[in-house]
């Protein structure tokens, strides 16, 4: 069997009509899912080794297959290899290259095999590696927030609840709050890689294979820490694929509300900072325009990556088992999610890396506003009052400052006296940065808890060339 025609006839044998021309293109996923042919020709691969070893083909039809397998990658990677819609998706597409170069000695590399748990296993192998790259990008990107925050660590910006001056906080800590986010990411994608890393090859079509196979020889050759324990759940679960897009739409959530922040602090009325002409966009009519483009785009591909994942569920949730056609729907979903998170994060990276922070607009920002108000309070509370009578009695001080329209500053200590006797010329001490100095508990925004929250990071993420901690 030679010709494409012959090997695509012989799957057929059971009809007497061909397939028509519409259904042909209708059901063809080589459009997409060539991007598998790395993992399908490993996968086959260590297969026909497996075959070999058990005795089940001869050692030389092994080699050849092996050989020929070895030399269609090379033809894809060099582009020198055409893909046809009619022979339907990846797997068909290198069997029948297979045949045209070795001959019927091909047929012989689908033995104990099905399409089923070939597609599962690269499936498998292409997720595995998507976790490793997204982990490699979360890491980059969480360097990147480091490097920014340790350049800053003394910058002081308002921290805001509800979108409102609320209290002062050093910038080193909000970026930390994101390095937090991202590294429960890095946790997510590692535990999903602990689902991801099973064999599911030997499994057939539902049943299992009624061949001597060594399916442990085939998990050490690619790699895989397990073999599935069930045939029927090994070829219909795609519950890996589900946790990927799970853990990348948390991430693009993280991202995107970082790209709110970005939008907000680099426009007039923040001016927290300033985004390099790389990582921005002109206006067609407005020509003092610096639009943060990429950051929007971002929220946007956020709602691709949800719906990639919705669109999964929604597929999964009423397939009998064992293995479906629409299974097939799993591809083009994973593919732009993997694609959408890693250059995402790569963008991220850089733009962080190049960003100019504007300490003193995040100083002046906070020079009129009354974001000292629980300081105040806490003020009164060390002078024995209860907090929830200090609280009542700072707001009625904030309500005389509006109407006077006076920051804390600029109250007299009579001022201040008519609110409370407690009062004293220490008042005056209370500042940015002493506000920031007294939240030194655990976690909280104090140089000391923000240095040693920094030294922990550093220690999570490693060097870039280095090892890198879990």
């Amino acid at each position: 069997m030679t010709r494409k025609d012959d090997f695509k006839s012989h799957l057929r044998s059971r009809f007497h009509k061909g397939v028509d021309k519409t259904v042909e293109k209708y059901v063809a996923s080589i459009p997409f899912d060539w991007r598998l042919y790395k993992q399908d020709i490993d996968g086959s691969i260590a297969h026909a080794q497996m075959l070999a070893k058990q005795g089940l083909i001869s050692k030389k039809d092994a080699e050849l297959i092996v050989s020929g397998l070895v030399a269609i990658r090379d033809e894809i990677e060099k582009g020198k290899l055409e893909f046809k819609p009619e022979l339907e998706d990846i797997h068909m597409s290198i069997e029948s290259r297979l045949f045209e170069k070795i001959g019927d000695v091909a047929g012989k590399l689908h033995t104990a095999r099905s399409r089923n748990d070939q597609i599962a296993l690269d499936m498998r192998l292409f997720t595995k590696e998507a976790i490793s790259e997204t982990v490699s990008g979360l890491r980059d990107f969480q360097r990147a927030l480091l490097d920014i925050a340790e350049a800053n660590k003394a910058a002081i910006m308002p921290g805001y609840t509800h979108l409102q001056q609320a209290q002062p906080i050093l910038f080193a800590h909000h970026l930390l709050a994101y390095f937090e986010m991202l590294q429960r990411d890095v946790v997510r994608f590692q535990d999903c890689l602990k689902r991801a890393d099973v064999l599911p090859l030997g499994s057939g079509a539902l049943a299992g294979v009624a061949y001597s196979v060594d399916r442990n020889f085939v998990a050490k050759k690619l790699g895989f820490s397990d073999i599935s324990a069930n045939s029927l759940d090994a070829v219909s679960d795609r519950d890996f694929v589900l946790e990927y897009e799970a853990a990348a739409a948390i991430t693009m959530m993280h991202l995107s509300r970082l790209a709110e922040e970005m939008v907000l602090w680099s426009s007039a009325e923040f001016g927290f900072v300033e985004l390099d002409e790389a990582y921005a966009t002109s206006s067609s009519i407005m020509p003092q325009k610096k639009n943060p483009d990429v950051v929007e785009l971002a929220r946007g591909k956020t709602g691709r990556v949800y719906g990639n994942l919705m669109g999964l569920l929604t597929v999964m949730k009423g397939l009998p088992l064992a293995y479906n056609r629409d299974v097939q729907e799993d591809k083009e979903g994973l593919f732009d999610t993997v694609d959408t998170l890693l250059s995402t994060l790569e963008v991220f990276t850089g733009l962080i890396k190049t960003l100019k922070v504007n300490t003193a607009r995040m100083q002046q920002a906070m020079s009129g506003s009354y974001i000292l108000a629980t300081d105040l309070a806490d003020y009164l509370v060390r002078k024995g009052l209860p907090f929830r009578q200090a609280h009542d009695i700072v707001g009625k001080l904030v309500r005389y400052a509006i109407s006077k329209n006076k920051g804390f500053q600029e109250l007299s200590l009579d001022e201040y006296r008519g609110f409370s006797p407690l009062f004293a010329d220490d008042v005056y001490g209370i500042t940015v940065k002493t506000s920031v100095e007294a939240r030194n508990a655990a976690g909280g925004t104090a140089p000391k808890q923000v240095a040693a929250a920094l030294l922990r990071a550093r220690k999570l993420v490693g060097k870039r060339n280095g090892k890198q901690a879990n």
